[in-house]
Protein backbone atom coordinates (compact mmCIF):
# COMPACT_ATOMS: atom_id res chain seq x y z
CA UNK A 1 0.00 0.00 0.00
CA UNK A 2 1.47 3.49 -0.99
CA UNK A 3 0.89 5.96 1.51
CA UNK A 4 0.27 9.60 -0.13
CA UNK A 5 -2.88 10.86 0.97
CA UNK A 6 -3.43 12.67 3.93
CA UNK A 7 -5.82 9.52 5.16
CA UNK A 8 -3.21 7.49 5.40
CA UNK A 9 -0.49 9.70 6.39
CA UNK A 10 -2.12 9.78 9.55
CA UNK A 11 -2.49 6.21 10.00
CA UNK A 12 1.27 6.15 9.42
CA UNK A 13 1.53 8.88 12.25
CA UNK A 14 -0.53 6.47 14.71
CA UNK A 15 1.97 3.65 13.75
CA UNK A 16 4.72 5.69 14.50
CA UNK A 17 4.19 4.96 18.24
CA UNK A 18 6.21 2.29 18.31
CA UNK A 19 8.32 1.01 20.28
CA UNK A 20 11.11 -0.15 18.29
CA UNK A 21 12.74 2.00 15.77
CA UNK A 22 15.68 2.56 13.70
CA UNK A 23 17.01 5.80 12.35
CA UNK A 24 18.71 6.21 8.82
CA UNK A 25 21.58 9.05 8.09
CA UNK A 26 21.01 12.43 7.87
CA UNK A 27 21.36 12.09 3.91
CA UNK A 28 21.79 9.44 1.61
CA UNK A 29 22.66 9.83 -1.76
CA UNK A 30 21.71 7.99 -4.75
CA UNK A 31 22.05 7.93 -8.41
CA UNK A 32 25.29 9.53 -8.40
CA UNK A 33 24.04 12.49 -6.21
CA UNK A 34 21.11 13.53 -8.35
CA UNK A 35 18.70 12.12 -5.42
CA UNK A 36 19.00 12.02 -1.91
CA UNK A 37 17.36 10.06 1.20
CA UNK A 38 16.41 12.04 4.19
CA UNK A 39 14.51 11.43 7.04
CA UNK A 40 14.85 7.61 6.59
CA UNK A 41 12.71 6.44 9.48
CA UNK A 42 12.06 2.27 10.08
CA UNK A 43 9.97 1.25 13.16
CA UNK A 44 7.60 -1.49 14.65
CA UNK A 45 4.11 -1.27 16.03
CA UNK A 46 2.86 -4.74 17.28
CA UNK A 47 2.40 -6.00 13.56
CA UNK A 48 3.13 -3.54 11.42
CA UNK A 49 6.07 -2.26 10.33
CA UNK A 50 6.15 1.31 8.95
CA UNK A 51 8.71 2.65 6.63
CA UNK A 52 9.18 6.33 6.42
CA UNK A 53 11.68 8.57 3.54
CA UNK A 54 11.64 11.63 2.18
CA UNK A 55 13.17 11.27 -1.59
CA UNK A 56 14.97 14.45 -2.86
CA UNK A 57 14.63 14.27 -6.45
CA UNK A 58 15.24 18.21 -6.88
CA UNK A 59 18.13 17.57 -8.40
CA UNK A 60 17.42 14.79 -10.68
CA UNK A 61 17.28 15.27 -15.03
CA UNK A 62 14.73 13.08 -16.70
CA UNK A 63 14.49 13.83 -20.20
CA UNK A 64 10.67 14.29 -21.70
CA UNK A 65 10.81 10.10 -23.01
CA UNK A 66 12.24 8.83 -19.57
CA UNK A 67 11.64 7.79 -16.60
CA UNK A 68 13.41 6.74 -13.71
CA UNK A 69 11.96 3.71 -11.35
CA UNK A 70 12.67 4.04 -6.90
CA UNK A 71 11.91 0.20 -5.91
CA UNK A 72 12.28 -0.18 -2.55
CA UNK A 73 12.63 -3.76 -0.77
CA UNK A 74 13.35 -5.29 2.21
CA UNK A 75 15.55 -8.50 1.97
CA UNK A 76 17.65 -10.96 4.11
CA UNK A 77 19.30 -14.41 3.22
CA UNK A 78 16.19 -16.13 3.17
CA UNK A 79 13.24 -13.29 2.25
CA UNK A 80 12.64 -10.51 0.02
CA UNK A 81 9.73 -8.18 0.16
CA UNK A 82 9.04 -5.61 -2.60
CA UNK A 83 7.93 -2.30 -1.21
CA UNK A 84 5.45 0.27 -3.27
CA UNK A 85 7.78 1.51 -6.26
CA UNK A 86 7.99 5.11 -6.73
CA UNK A 87 8.33 6.71 -10.44
CA UNK A 88 9.88 10.23 -11.67
CA UNK A 89 8.76 10.56 -15.12
CA UNK A 90 9.52 12.77 -18.07
CA UNK A 91 6.25 14.98 -19.39
CA UNK A 92 5.54 12.66 -22.75
CA UNK A 93 6.13 9.46 -20.23
CA UNK A 94 4.29 10.74 -17.67
CA UNK A 95 1.25 11.49 -20.44
CA UNK A 96 1.35 8.04 -21.68
CA UNK A 97 1.56 5.87 -18.46
CA UNK A 98 -1.58 8.16 -17.67
CA UNK A 99 -3.38 7.65 -20.96
CA UNK A 100 -2.32 3.51 -20.84
CA UNK A 101 -2.41 2.98 -16.97
CA UNK A 102 0.35 0.27 -17.05
CA UNK A 103 2.22 1.22 -14.30
CA UNK A 104 4.67 -2.08 -13.51
CA UNK A 105 3.80 -3.02 -10.46
CA UNK A 106 0.28 -1.81 -10.21
CA UNK A 107 0.96 -0.05 -7.06
CA UNK A 108 3.56 2.02 -8.26
CA UNK A 109 2.75 6.09 -7.50
CA UNK A 110 3.64 8.18 -10.99
CA UNK A 111 4.90 11.65 -10.43
CA UNK A 112 5.88 14.19 -13.46
CA UNK A 113 9.32 15.32 -12.43
CA UNK A 114 8.36 18.88 -13.03
CA UNK A 115 5.35 18.61 -10.42
CA UNK A 116 7.72 17.36 -7.39
CA UNK A 117 11.07 18.17 -5.26
CA UNK A 118 10.28 15.82 -2.72
CA UNK A 119 8.96 12.75 -2.38
CA UNK A 120 7.57 12.09 1.13
CA UNK A 121 7.33 8.34 0.93
CA UNK A 122 5.28 6.79 3.35
CA UNK A 123 4.08 2.80 3.83
CA UNK A 124 3.18 0.03 6.55
CA UNK A 125 3.87 -3.73 5.80
CA UNK A 126 2.39 -6.75 7.87
CA UNK A 127 5.49 -7.30 10.75
CA UNK A 128 7.51 -10.54 10.23
CA UNK A 129 10.02 -12.40 12.72
CA UNK A 130 12.91 -12.19 9.61
CA UNK A 131 12.71 -8.60 9.13
CA UNK A 132 14.47 -7.81 12.46
CA UNK A 133 17.76 -7.92 10.78
CA UNK A 134 16.84 -7.34 6.98
CA UNK A 135 18.13 -4.45 4.85
CA UNK A 136 15.93 -2.16 3.40
CA UNK A 137 17.17 -1.87 -0.05
CA UNK A 138 16.74 0.27 -3.64
CA UNK A 139 16.87 -0.78 -7.03
CA UNK A 140 17.00 2.51 -9.24
CA UNK A 141 16.18 2.01 -12.38
CA UNK A 142 16.28 4.61 -15.43
CA UNK A 143 14.19 3.60 -18.27
CA UNK A 144 13.25 5.05 -21.99
CA UNK A 145 10.54 4.30 -24.75
CA UNK A 146 9.32 1.36 -25.29
CA UNK A 147 9.92 -0.34 -21.90
CA UNK A 148 14.18 -0.19 -22.72
CA UNK A 149 16.61 -0.29 -19.31
CA UNK A 150 19.18 2.44 -20.10
CA UNK A 151 21.09 1.92 -16.48
CA UNK A 152 20.29 0.37 -12.92
CA UNK A 153 21.47 0.94 -9.24
CA UNK A 154 21.00 -1.40 -6.29
CA UNK A 155 21.37 0.65 -3.31
CA UNK A 156 21.58 -0.31 0.30
CA UNK A 157 19.75 2.32 2.47
CA UNK A 158 19.43 0.83 5.58
CA UNK A 159 20.50 -2.32 8.02
CA UNK A 160 17.33 -2.99 10.75
CA UNK A 161 17.96 -3.69 14.33
CA UNK A 162 14.89 -4.50 15.60
CA UNK A 163 14.91 -6.29 18.82
CA UNK A 164 11.78 -8.63 19.49
CA UNK A 165 8.97 -6.89 21.07
CA UNK A 166 9.64 -7.40 25.24
CA UNK A 167 6.45 -8.25 27.47
CA UNK A 168 5.76 -5.20 29.58
CA UNK A 169 4.05 -6.19 33.25
CA UNK A 170 1.25 -4.37 35.08
CA UNK A 171 1.29 -5.59 38.61
CA UNK A 172 -1.65 -5.76 40.73
CA UNK A 173 -1.02 -5.16 44.30
CA UNK A 174 -3.23 -6.48 47.06
CA UNK A 175 -4.74 -4.06 49.90
CA UNK A 176 -4.58 -6.15 52.97
CA UNK A 177 -7.54 -6.19 55.32
CA UNK A 178 -8.04 -3.77 58.25
CA UNK A 179 -7.74 -6.01 61.60
CA UNK A 180 -6.99 -5.62 64.94
CA UNK A 181 -3.52 -5.38 65.76
CA UNK A 182 -3.21 -8.05 67.99
CA UNK A 183 0.67 -8.13 69.29
CA UNK A 184 2.72 -10.10 71.76
CA UNK A 185 6.04 -10.14 73.61
CA UNK A 186 8.09 -13.15 74.98
CA UNK A 187 10.47 -14.27 77.28
CA UNK A 188 11.97 -16.77 80.18
CA UNK A 189 12.68 -16.34 83.25
CA UNK A 190 14.85 -18.61 85.91
CA UNK A 191 13.49 -17.85 88.68
CA UNK A 192 15.51 -19.70 92.15
CA UNK A 193 13.70 -21.37 94.15
CA UNK A 194 14.90 -23.46 97.80
CA UNK A 195 15.18 -26.80 97.11
CA UNK A 196 11.91 -28.77 97.31
CA UNK A 197 9.82 -25.25 97.94
CA UNK A 198 7.46 -22.92 96.06
CA UNK A 199 8.53 -19.71 97.83
CA UNK A 200 9.88 -16.76 95.78
CA UNK A 201 12.96 -14.98 97.54
CA UNK A 202 13.48 -12.11 95.46
CA UNK A 203 17.10 -11.42 96.77
CA UNK A 204 17.59 -15.57 95.96
CA UNK A 205 20.79 -16.16 93.86
CA UNK A 206 20.12 -14.37 90.26
CA UNK A 207 16.01 -13.47 91.07
CA UNK A 208 16.84 -9.70 90.90
CA UNK A 209 18.13 -9.94 87.48
CA UNK A 210 15.08 -12.48 86.48
CA UNK A 211 12.61 -11.30 87.84
CA UNK A 212 13.79 -7.83 86.34
CA UNK A 213 13.19 -9.58 82.82
CA UNK A 214 9.45 -10.09 83.08
CA UNK A 215 9.38 -6.83 84.51
CA UNK A 216 11.09 -5.20 82.28
CA UNK A 217 9.12 -6.95 79.29
CA UNK A 218 5.34 -5.90 80.91
CA UNK A 219 6.72 -2.01 81.56
CA UNK A 220 7.95 -2.33 77.83
CA UNK A 221 3.86 -2.51 76.74
CA UNK A 222 2.72 -0.83 79.67
CA UNK A 223 4.34 2.45 79.44
CA UNK A 224 3.47 2.70 75.97
CA UNK A 225 0.58 5.08 75.23
CA UNK A 226 -0.03 3.54 72.01
CA UNK A 227 -0.56 0.00 73.66
CA UNK A 228 -2.95 -1.71 75.83
CA UNK A 229 -2.41 -4.68 77.89
CA UNK A 230 -4.90 -7.43 77.21
CA UNK A 231 -3.40 -10.71 78.16
CA UNK A 232 -0.11 -12.18 80.45
CA UNK A 233 0.39 -15.30 80.52
CA UNK A 234 2.88 -17.62 83.10
CA UNK A 235 3.80 -20.99 82.40
CA UNK A 236 6.17 -22.77 84.85
CA UNK A 237 8.60 -25.76 83.71
CA UNK A 238 10.61 -28.46 86.28
CA UNK A 239 13.82 -30.92 85.09
CA UNK A 240 13.33 -34.01 85.27
CA UNK A 241 14.99 -35.58 88.00
CA UNK A 242 12.83 -36.78 91.30
CA UNK A 243 9.93 -38.03 91.00
CA UNK A 244 7.29 -36.82 88.42
CA UNK A 245 4.57 -36.06 91.25
CA UNK A 246 6.61 -34.34 93.26
CA UNK A 247 7.64 -31.94 89.85
CA UNK A 248 4.16 -31.64 88.95
CA UNK A 249 3.31 -30.14 92.50
CA UNK A 250 7.12 -28.07 92.51
CA UNK A 251 5.84 -26.69 88.89
CA UNK A 252 1.66 -26.00 89.97
CA UNK A 253 2.71 -24.16 92.75
CA UNK A 254 6.27 -22.21 91.55
CA UNK A 255 4.39 -20.69 88.96
CA UNK A 256 1.09 -19.74 90.74
CA UNK A 257 3.47 -17.92 93.24
CA UNK A 258 4.72 -16.20 90.41
CA UNK A 259 1.78 -15.06 89.27
CA UNK A 260 1.25 -13.70 92.75
CA UNK A 261 4.38 -11.63 92.38
CA UNK A 262 3.26 -10.09 89.65
CA UNK A 263 -0.05 -9.26 90.67
CA UNK A 264 1.59 -7.74 93.84
CA UNK A 265 3.16 -5.19 91.25
CA UNK A 266 0.69 -4.24 88.40
CA UNK A 267 -2.50 -4.86 90.49
CA UNK A 268 -3.99 -6.51 86.98
CA UNK A 269 -7.22 -7.77 86.69
CA UNK A 270 -7.87 -11.43 87.22
CA UNK A 271 -9.06 -12.32 84.23
CA UNK A 272 -5.25 -10.68 82.73
CA UNK A 273 -3.30 -13.33 84.23
CA UNK A 274 -3.26 -17.15 83.26
CA UNK A 275 -0.99 -19.82 84.41
CA UNK A 276 -0.45 -23.21 82.86
CA UNK A 277 2.41 -25.61 83.97
CA UNK A 278 4.50 -28.95 83.01
CA UNK A 279 6.03 -30.69 85.59
CA UNK A 280 9.07 -32.06 83.42
CA UNK A 281 10.38 -30.56 80.32
CA UNK A 282 11.02 -33.06 78.33
CA UNK A 283 11.02 -31.22 75.19
CA UNK A 284 13.44 -28.81 76.36
CA UNK A 285 15.58 -32.10 77.35
CA UNK A 286 15.45 -33.38 74.07
CA UNK A 287 16.51 -30.09 71.91
CA UNK A 288 19.57 -29.84 74.44
CA UNK A 289 20.71 -33.47 73.87
CA UNK A 290 20.55 -33.44 69.91
CA UNK A 291 22.46 -30.65 70.12
CA UNK A 292 25.28 -31.78 72.22
CA UNK A 293 28.19 -33.85 71.36
CA UNK A 294 27.69 -36.70 74.42
CA UNK A 295 29.31 -40.09 73.74
CA UNK A 296 25.72 -41.68 74.09
CA UNK A 297 23.36 -39.10 72.46
CA UNK A 298 21.59 -41.56 69.91
CA UNK A 299 20.41 -43.64 72.73
CA UNK A 300 19.46 -41.11 75.11
CA UNK A 301 17.67 -39.41 72.63
CA UNK A 302 15.92 -43.08 71.78
CA UNK A 303 14.40 -43.15 75.35
CA UNK A 304 13.70 -39.39 75.67
CA UNK A 305 11.04 -40.12 72.21
CA UNK A 306 10.34 -43.80 73.95
CA UNK A 307 6.76 -44.07 75.27
CA UNK A 308 8.08 -45.19 78.66
CA UNK A 309 6.82 -43.44 81.48
CA UNK A 310 8.64 -40.42 82.90
CA UNK A 311 10.29 -41.59 86.32
CA UNK A 312 11.31 -44.63 84.27
CA UNK A 313 12.69 -43.07 81.46
CA UNK A 314 14.55 -40.92 83.81
CA UNK A 315 15.75 -43.70 86.00
CA UNK A 316 16.56 -45.56 82.87
CA UNK A 317 19.28 -43.18 81.50
CA UNK A 318 20.73 -41.71 84.67
CA UNK A 319 21.66 -46.22 85.49
CA UNK A 320 22.34 -46.96 81.64
CA UNK A 321 24.64 -43.70 81.17
CA UNK A 322 25.78 -42.61 84.35
CA UNK A 323 28.29 -40.23 82.76
CA UNK A 324 26.25 -38.29 80.36
CA UNK A 325 23.76 -37.64 82.83
CA UNK A 326 25.70 -36.53 85.38
CA UNK A 327 26.87 -34.03 82.52
CA UNK A 328 23.06 -33.13 81.91
CA UNK A 329 22.44 -32.84 85.34
CA UNK A 330 24.55 -30.28 85.76
CA UNK A 331 24.70 -28.35 82.47
CA UNK A 332 21.29 -28.89 81.23
CA UNK A 333 18.20 -29.32 84.26
CA UNK A 334 19.36 -25.98 85.74
CA UNK A 335 17.73 -24.44 82.18
CA UNK A 336 14.86 -26.60 82.66
CA UNK A 337 13.42 -25.25 85.30
CA UNK A 338 12.37 -22.10 84.04
CA UNK A 339 9.05 -19.81 83.64
CA UNK A 340 8.13 -18.63 80.11
CA UNK A 341 5.92 -15.52 79.80
CA UNK A 342 3.97 -13.86 77.29
CA UNK A 343 2.28 -10.52 77.23
CA UNK A 344 -0.67 -9.83 74.64
CA UNK A 345 -1.27 -6.32 74.34
CA UNK A 346 -3.16 -4.54 71.29
CA UNK A 347 -1.79 -1.08 69.34
CA UNK A 348 -4.49 1.51 68.66
CA UNK A 349 -4.97 2.22 64.66
CA UNK A 350 -3.60 4.98 62.78
CA UNK A 351 -4.86 7.12 60.10
CA UNK A 352 -2.18 9.89 59.76
CA UNK A 353 -0.14 8.81 57.02
CA UNK A 354 2.90 11.05 58.09
CA UNK A 355 2.75 9.61 61.37
CA UNK A 356 2.67 5.72 59.69
CA UNK A 357 5.59 7.25 57.58
CA UNK A 358 7.52 7.89 60.94
CA UNK A 359 6.61 4.79 62.11
CA UNK A 360 7.48 2.55 59.11
CA UNK A 361 10.87 4.01 59.63
CA UNK A 362 10.92 4.04 63.53
CA UNK A 363 8.28 1.36 64.79
CA UNK A 364 7.03 -1.34 62.29
CA UNK A 365 6.21 -3.37 64.84
CA UNK A 366 2.76 -1.37 65.64
CA UNK A 367 1.94 -1.04 62.34
CA UNK A 368 -0.84 -3.43 60.70
CA UNK A 369 0.00 -4.17 56.74
CA UNK A 370 -3.51 -2.30 56.00
CA UNK A 371 -1.39 0.50 57.56
CA UNK A 372 1.24 0.09 55.88
CA UNK A 373 -0.62 -0.23 52.58
CA UNK A 374 -2.25 2.98 52.99
CA UNK A 375 1.02 5.36 53.46
CA UNK A 376 2.48 3.24 50.03
CA UNK A 377 -0.32 4.61 48.55
CA UNK A 378 0.83 8.23 49.03
CA UNK A 379 4.24 7.40 47.94
CA UNK A 380 5.40 7.77 44.36
CA UNK A 381 5.17 4.19 42.60
CA UNK A 382 8.40 2.63 42.16
CA UNK A 383 10.22 5.04 44.55
CA UNK A 384 12.63 3.82 47.03
CA UNK A 385 10.35 4.85 49.81
CA UNK A 386 7.89 3.06 48.12
CA UNK A 387 9.77 0.30 47.74
CA UNK A 388 11.32 -0.23 51.28
CA UNK A 389 7.74 -0.15 52.65
CA UNK A 390 6.49 -3.38 51.27
CA UNK A 391 10.12 -4.99 51.75
CA UNK A 392 9.27 -3.87 55.48
CA UNK A 393 5.82 -5.18 55.53
CA UNK A 394 7.11 -8.82 54.54
CA UNK A 395 9.87 -8.53 57.31
CA UNK A 396 6.73 -7.91 59.64
CA UNK A 397 4.94 -10.38 58.44
CA UNK A 398 7.11 -13.09 56.96
CA UNK A 399 4.13 -15.55 56.26
CA UNK A 400 1.39 -13.11 55.58
CA UNK A 401 -0.16 -14.24 51.93
CA UNK A 402 -0.86 -10.55 51.30
CA UNK A 403 2.74 -8.97 52.53
CA UNK A 404 4.35 -11.95 50.26
CA UNK A 405 2.30 -10.94 46.83
CA UNK A 406 3.53 -7.32 47.04
CA UNK A 407 6.91 -8.11 47.85
CA UNK A 408 6.96 -10.28 44.84
CA UNK A 409 5.52 -7.77 42.76
CA UNK A 410 8.21 -5.23 43.89
CA UNK A 411 11.29 -7.75 43.68
CA UNK A 412 9.60 -8.24 39.94
CA UNK A 413 9.84 -3.99 39.10
CA UNK A 414 13.61 -4.13 40.44
CA UNK A 415 14.35 -6.95 38.27
CA UNK A 416 14.66 -9.35 41.19
CA UNK A 417 12.96 -12.89 39.91
CA UNK A 418 14.45 -14.99 41.89
CA UNK A 419 13.55 -12.99 44.97
CA UNK A 420 10.32 -12.60 43.43
CA UNK A 421 9.85 -16.64 43.04
CA UNK A 422 10.60 -16.74 46.66
CA UNK A 423 8.21 -14.69 48.01
CA UNK A 424 5.48 -16.11 45.68
CA UNK A 425 5.58 -19.58 47.13
CA UNK A 426 4.21 -17.78 50.16
CA UNK A 427 1.91 -15.79 48.37
CA UNK A 428 -1.44 -18.37 48.59
CA UNK A 429 -3.76 -19.27 45.55
CA UNK A 430 -5.80 -16.27 44.70
CA UNK A 431 -6.41 -14.63 41.37
CA UNK A 432 -3.82 -11.78 42.32
CA UNK A 433 -1.20 -14.54 43.36
CA UNK A 434 -1.77 -16.96 40.39
CA UNK A 435 -1.69 -13.47 38.22
CA UNK A 436 1.86 -12.89 39.69
CA UNK A 437 3.30 -15.95 38.89
CA UNK A 438 2.05 -15.62 35.21
CA UNK A 439 3.64 -12.07 35.05
CA UNK A 440 7.21 -13.76 36.91
CA UNK A 441 6.40 -16.84 33.65
CA UNK A 442 6.33 -13.91 31.34
CA UNK A 443 9.40 -12.27 32.67
CA UNK A 444 11.20 -15.39 32.55
CA UNK A 445 10.33 -16.11 28.57
CA UNK A 446 8.28 -18.46 29.83
CA UNK A 447 5.70 -17.69 27.57
CA UNK A 448 3.57 -20.77 27.59
CA UNK A 449 3.23 -21.24 30.85
CA UNK A 450 2.24 -17.42 31.30
CA UNK A 451 -0.18 -17.81 28.86
CA UNK A 452 -1.98 -20.85 30.32
CA UNK A 453 -2.07 -18.39 33.87
CA UNK A 454 -3.06 -15.20 32.34
CA UNK A 455 -6.17 -17.33 30.81
CA UNK A 456 -7.00 -18.77 34.08
CA UNK A 457 -7.03 -15.31 35.68
CA UNK A 458 -8.77 -13.63 32.82
CA UNK A 459 -11.84 -16.61 33.39
CA UNK A 460 -11.77 -15.43 37.19
CA UNK A 461 -12.41 -11.83 36.28
CA UNK A 462 -8.45 -9.93 36.93
CA UNK A 463 -9.00 -6.94 35.11
CA UNK A 464 -5.50 -6.79 33.17
CA UNK A 465 -5.07 -10.37 32.68
CA UNK A 466 -6.23 -9.73 28.75
CA UNK A 467 -4.24 -7.16 27.82
CA UNK A 468 -1.39 -9.49 29.04
CA UNK A 469 -2.37 -12.11 26.78
CA UNK A 470 -2.91 -9.30 23.83
CA UNK A 471 1.00 -8.48 24.80
CA UNK A 472 2.17 -12.16 25.03
CA UNK A 473 -0.23 -12.98 21.38
CA UNK A 474 2.53 -9.83 19.78
CA UNK A 475 5.27 -11.59 21.27
CA UNK A 476 4.77 -14.46 19.95
CA UNK A 477 4.02 -13.57 15.89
Amino acid sequence: MIIINNKIAKIAGSVLLSLLGVAGVKGQPLMNGQVTVRNLFVSRSDDKLFISMDIDVSGLEVKSNREVIFMPALASDDHTLSLPAVMIAGRNRYYHHLRNDNLRPATTQIYRRSDVSVVEYRTVVPYEKWMNTSKLVTLNEVCGCCEETLAGENKPLLALRLEPKAFVPSYIYVRPKAEPKINVLEGSAYIDFPVNRTEIHEDYRRNPVELQKILSTIDAVRNDADTRIIALSIKGYASPESPYSNNERLAKGRTQTLKEYVQRQYNFPESIISTDYEPEDWAGLERAVENSDLQNRDAILALIRSNMEPDAKEWKIKKTYPADYSWLLKNIYPGLRHSDYAVKYEVRAYTDVEEIKRLIKTQPQKLSLNEMYLAAQEMETGSEEYNETFDIAVRMFPDDEVANLNAANIAMSRGGLKSAERYLQKAGDSPQAIYARATLAALNKDFDTAKKMFEETARKGMPDAEKMLRQIEEIKL
